[in-house]
């Protein structure tokens, strides 16, 4: 497949855990399917994405497509679509820098599941202040500040908390009307301050246990890592496209010999993301929490630091304009650096690594 990543087979170093990462049938048209879409409807320009018309459009695809219900529940409790399914999405949206809530929503429907209960709809999931890990309430209301990520609607907010019960978690829903903040202009972040009271939801038929929250978060890491993947690719077809039309001394930049290798290594640092990715995406479904969890790191160590050095390679390669408003290499560097950020960047996914591997803790708790 054009563009995607060349290996067809990944495994461990024991070859316990052997996967197939080229795509089914239906896997194929739903990338097509999805690349396309985002293209035609995603912002091509900065000022597009104060074309409300165009991205209520946007949204409104992805709703009808059913993409955002990937992760609901069938009767016998299991998601309607693996991870691998809503990894191709995110990487279709990222590689777009689509201006439209979905790993948000896809995360908040996957926590709901897995508490046997239905998404509400619009709710998103709230997280800590520094984007780690959900947000925890131990009591009526929020007792320090949390952040709601990648929600879709305008108005209040509903995001999903963890209240602490016996030996697991019970769902909460808070819900805020303040204004979004952030770096990343193509998904909205928005602050629950304290105070705030929490909900508890409904019809929970169990409790979250550690197992659930680290399956959860290896989807996170699995999701924001395919969504580095695509943002990298699309940024770097951008340079690709302005190193050939631009021209200095009348000829293209893009026969520099210094542009070329720049460009080269963007594109070996994509490749090397895209192998990391594909492998935590299957694990989501395939292996054990913990495990599936550890191999989200590993993925998000490489994406996380690839993403950011290859979109300032983009910014480099479009020299004094890349610096500008209008030059949209820059949304792309903001989205890489909530999709980094969230969940935690490389250097707390190898601290974390580092302490599951060979027990090292620097204080950790």
């Amino acid at each position: 497949m054009p563009g995607f990543c060349k290996v067809t087979l990944i495994c461990d170093k024991d070859s316990s855990h052997l996967m197939d990462t080229r795509d089914t049938p239906e896997q194929a048209e739903l990338r097509r399917t999805a690349r396309r879409l985002a293209r035609e409807l995603g912002p091509r320009r900065v000022a597009d994405l104060d074309d409300h018309t165009r991205s209520e459009r946007l949204a409104e695809a992805v709703r009808s497509a059913g993409w955002l219900e990937l992760r609901h529940g069938t009767a016998d409790g299991d998601p309607l679509a693996s991870g691998v399914e809503a990894a191709i999405i995110a990487d279709a949206l990222g590689e777009a820098v689509a201006d439209v809530a979905f790993v948000g929503p896809i995360l908040a429907a996957d926590l709901a599941r897995r508490a046997g209960v239905g998404a509400v709809d619009g709710a998103v999931v709230a997280f800590s202040p520094d984007l780690i890990d959900a947000a925890v309430v131990p009591g009526a209301a929020t007792n320090t500040p949390i952040l709601a990520v990648d929600y879709a609607i305008h108005g209040p907010v509903a995001a999903y908390v963890l209240v602490p019960e016996g030996d697991g978690y019970q769902l909460a829903l808070a819900e805020t009307d303040g204004a979004s903040s952030g770096a990343d202009l193509t998904r909205r972040i928005r602050s629950i301050p304290a105070g705030v009271p929490v909900v508890r939801v409904p019809g929970q038929s169990r409790r979250l246990s550690r197992d659930d929250l680290d399956a959860w978060a290896a989807l996170g890491l699995a999701l924001t890592s395919a969504d580095a993947v695509g943002l990298m690719r699309g940024v770097l077809d951008v340079s690709v496209a302005y190193a050939q039309e631009r021209k200095q001394y009348g000829v293209a930049i893009g026969t520099f010999q210094a542009v070329q290798h720049l460009l080269a290594e963007a594109r070996c640092l994509i490749e090397g993301a895209c192998s990391a990715a594909q492998y935590p995406a299957w694990a989501v479904d395939q292996l054990a929490p913990d495990e599936a969890r550890a191999a989200g790191r590993v993925a998000k160590a490489y994406c996380a630091r690839a993403a950011r050095t290859v979109c300032e390679t983009a910014v480099q390669v479009h020299g004094g304009i890349g610096n500008t408003w209008d030059c949209i290499v820059h949304i792309y560097l903001r989205r890489a650096l909530l999709s980094s950020q969230w969940f935690g960047d490389e250097g707390e996914q190898l601290r974390q690594l580092e302490r599951r591997r060979l027990g090292v803790t620097y204080g950790l708790p």
